[in-house]
């Protein structure tokens, strides 16, 4: 069954621009059967969409585990790095579009 496509969900360029500030699976034990680019989708749709981490659309990952990444994120400093990565390309294109007269 294909899921639904929500606004928040992140485009094919966000993802690459995020993807190696996430960390790494460990290299013992068993690999997560999760994709973290819907994580990343989940925890966006939450964020937008305000309300509790059981509110959820059911055709994303369980909430559980979605909480569980993103308080794991939060302590490693992931978010920080995402926003300072976002941050700074929005600022050079802002630069490029105010050079530009536009």
């Amino acid at each position: 069954m294909k899921r639904r496509v929500y606004p928040t969900d992140i485009t094919d360029a966000q993802g690459k621009l995020i993807e190696p500030l996430l960390p790494k699976p460990k290299r013992r034990g068993p690999k997560p059967d999760v994709n973290l680019r819907e994580i990343l989708n989940a925890i966006f749709y939450l964020l937008h969409e305000g309300g509790q981490w059981r509110a959820i659309p059911n055709d994303l990952p369980p909430w559980q585990t979605v909480s569980s990444y993103f308080c794991k994120w939060q302590r490693k400093g992931v978010w920080e790095k995402i926003n300072e990565v976002w941050r700074e390309k929005v600022r050079v294109a802002s630069e490029f579009l105010f050079m530009e007269g536009i």
